[in-house]
C-alpha cells in the first residue's frame, strides 16, 4: 500500500505474527508495512489517517469496528489469537514478545526441515501459530528425547510430531485447522 513504511515487520499493525507466517517466511509478503508486496489493507489505511502509527493498541479507538468479524475466518495465517498477541505484547514489551517470535520462528524451522513430509507445512504453521511456546518446546523436546525418530522415514517422523503438536492443541482447546471465513448472505 503506497505510503505505508513500518520498521516493524515481523508483528504486524493488527497483531497478527509475520515473523512465523508462511508468505513472510517463504518471501511472497515483506510483512506487515515492509515495502513492495504489501497488500491493501484497511487497517493500514487507517494508520495513515491516523499519523501512521505503528500499532493498532497505540490508536485511542481500538478496538474499534474494524476488529468485528476480523477473526472469524483464516487465510494462510490463524487470525484467531491477535487480540491475546497485542496483549501479550502490551504485558511483556515489545522486544521481549518479538525474543519469543524468533523462539518460534526457530522451532517451525525445525518442524519443517526434519518432521515435514510435503504434506504438513500449513499444519506446522499453523500450530506455531496458535500454540503457545511452553507447549512447542515441550513437544520439541519430546521429539528430540526420541532416538528411534532418526531411523524413521520423514513420513514416519511428521506423523509423531503431528501427533504430540494435536495433543498440546486438545489440551489447551485450540483447533489446529485453519477457520473458512463464513460467506455473506
Amino acid at each position: 500500500m503506497k505510503g505505508f513504511i513500518r520498521t516493524q515487520t515481523r508483528f504486524s499493525l493488527c497483531g497478527l505474527n509475520c515473523a512465523v507466517c508462511s508468505m513472510h517466511l517463504g518471501g511472497y509478503c515483506p510483512g506487515c508495512g515492509g515495502g513492495a508486496g504489501n497488500q491493501s489493507c484497511a487497517i493500514a489505511r487507517c494508520s495513515l489517517e491516523h499519523g501512521g502509527i505503528q500499532f493498532c493498541w497505540e490508536c485511542p479507538e481500538y478496538p474499534c469496528f474494524r476488529y468485528e468479524g476480523f477473526d472469524a475466518g483464516d487465510s494462510f495465517v490463524p487470525h484467531r489469537n491477535r487480540t491475546q498477541d497485542i496483549a501479550k505484547v502490551q504485558e511483556l514489551g515489545l522486544d521481549a514478545y518479538l525474543a519469543q517470535l524468533e523462539e518460534k520462528r526457530a522451532i517451525l524451522g525445525e518442524l519443517l526441515a526434519h518432521y515435514n513430509d510435503g504434506r504438513r507445512k500449513t499444519f506446522f504453521h499453523t500450530a506455531v501459530c496458535l500454540l503457545p511456546l511452553e507447549d512447542l518446546r515441550s513437544v520439541m523436546a519430546s521429539l528430540n528425547s526420541q532416538r528411534e525418530l532418526g531411523g524413521q522415514t520423514v513420513k514416519e517422523r511428521a506423523f509423531s510430531a503431528v501427533e504430540l503438536l494435536e495433543e498440546a492443541a486438545d489440551h489447551r482447546g485450540i483447533g489446529l485447522k485453519l477457520n473458512k471465513k463464513p460467506k455473506k448472505g
